[in-house]
């Protein structure tokens, strides 16, 4: 059967990728669950008209975010964590922990996959971390106090 994915559905496929599946797979768990629709013409034509639209609003997005990359040049993230006594965090800082402190902040809404952050950070003092968007880069500084 011939469906429209509405959602990212592991091991099945992408958002608006058309596929095939089993029928009973699409009729029994996709389209009850609003992750698909069937793939007839006219939904065809829409899902490709919302595709181009995602892709204007991703280039727009990412256009008004590299305007505002020199904002986070001096922009110091503090985050107070719990450590034990060598000053090793439980848990590390992760990039969607540093999008969302981003947004409290200054207000940027900073795509997770934008940071650049090779595995979270899990030591207390100061870090710099680089965002990287379109070619542009900046670092800023995250500092991490024990709680």
């Amino acid at each position: 059967m011939k469906i429209i994915l509405l959602k990212d559905v592991p091991k099945v496929g992408q958002r608006y990728d058309i596929k095939n599946v089993a029928e009973g797979f699409a009729l029994n768990m996709l389209i009850p669950r609003g992750l698909a629709e069937v793939a007839t013409p006219n939904a065809i034509k829409k899902v490709e008209e919302m595709r181009r639209n995602d892709l204007t609003q991703k280039k727009i997005e990412e256009k008004l975010l590299v305007k505002s990359l020199e904002n986070l040049k001096n922009l110091t993230v503090t985050l107070k964590e719990k450590a034990n006594d060598k000053g090793y965090l439980f848990a590390g800082i992760t990039k969607e922990m540093l999008a969302g402190e981003i947004l409290k902040i200054s207000r940027l809404n900073i795509n997770p996959e934008f940071i650049k952050l090779v595995k979270p950070i899990k030591e207390v003092g100061e870090h710099k971390v680089l965002v990287e968007v379109m070619g542009r880069s900046v670092e800023f500084t995250v500092k991490i106090e024990a709680e």
